[in-house]
C-alpha cells in the first residue's frame, strides 16, 4: 500500500469522520454508499483472480479501524477503491506488505528483513514519487501517474540500487518510489 496510499487512507478517514457530522442531505447521499458485495468486487480487481479469490477483504470503519468483509484462505489482504480519489486504487498485499504499510501509515520504521508484494492491477491514483506523506501535488514533490502495477516493499536497500530512482521517473518501466526513505519500494508496471 499505496502518497497514493496516503491519499487513499487520508481521504477515507476524513470522509468517514465528516460523515458523523453530515447534514441530512449528506446522510441521504451516504445511503447510496457501496454495499459489501460491491466493496468486495472492487477489492478483488486489485490482484490476479487466483490471489483475490482467497484473499481477506477489508474496508475502513468510521473510527479508522479495519472491518473484515470476507475472511480469506491465503495470506493476502485486499482493500476496495476509495471513491474519494480521482482514479481507481484498490490494492491487495501479502502479510509482509501489510506490515510494511501499517508501519508507513504509523510513521514507524518498516519491519526489517520482510520483503512484501502488493498488487494494484486496476491502477493507482496519482502520488508523490518523493514524499511518502504528500497529500496533494506541489512544486517540490514530483507527482506521478501510475497505471496497473505491482510493488515490492521491504527489500534490502541494495535491491533498489538496481532500478532508476529519479524524482520524475518513466512510469512505463520499473522504478523506485520514495527513494532514500525507509519506505522506498519498487514500482513495476504491468500491462
Amino acid at each position: 500500500m499505496y502518497a497514493t496510499r496516503t491519499t487513499y487512507l487520508a481521504a477515507l478517514v476524513a470522509t468517514l469522520l465528516l460523515a458523523s457530522t453530515a447534514s441530512a442531505a449528506d446522510k441521504a447521499a451516504a445511503k447510496h454508499a457501496p454495499g459489501d458485495a460491491e466493496l468486495i468486487a472492487s477489492a478483488m480487481r486489485a490482484a490476479p483472480a487466483g490471489v483475490a479469490k482467497g484473499a481477506t477483504i477489508v474496508a475502513m470503519n468510521a473510527d479508522g479501524t479495519m472491518r473484515t468483509l470476507r475472511k480469506g484462505t491465503n495470506d493476502f489482504t485486499c482493500m476496495p477503491d476509495n471513491p474519494e480519489t480521482p482514479g481507481p486504487d484498490p490494492m491487495c498485499m501479502d502479510k509482509n506488505a501489510m506490515e510494511w504499510a501499517q508501519a508507513w501509515m504509523s510513521h514507524k520504521p518498516p519491519p526489517a528483513g520482510k520483503v512484501g508484494l502488493m498488487y494494484m492491477l486496476a491502477g493507482g491514483t496519482d502520488a508523490s514519487n518523493t514524499d511518502p506523506y504528500a497529500t496533494k501535488p506541489d512544486a517540490s514533490n514530483h507527482w506521478v501517474k501510475t497505471g496497473p502495477h505491482v510493488m515490492v516493499v521491504g527489500a534490502n536497500p541494495s535491491f533498489y540500487d538496481m532500478y532508476p530512482k529519479e524524482a520524475d521517473p518513466d512510469t512505463s518501466v520499473p522504478y523506485v518510489m520514495w527513494a532514500g526513505t525507509p519506505y522506498q519500494h519498487l514500482m513495476a508496471p504491468v500491462k
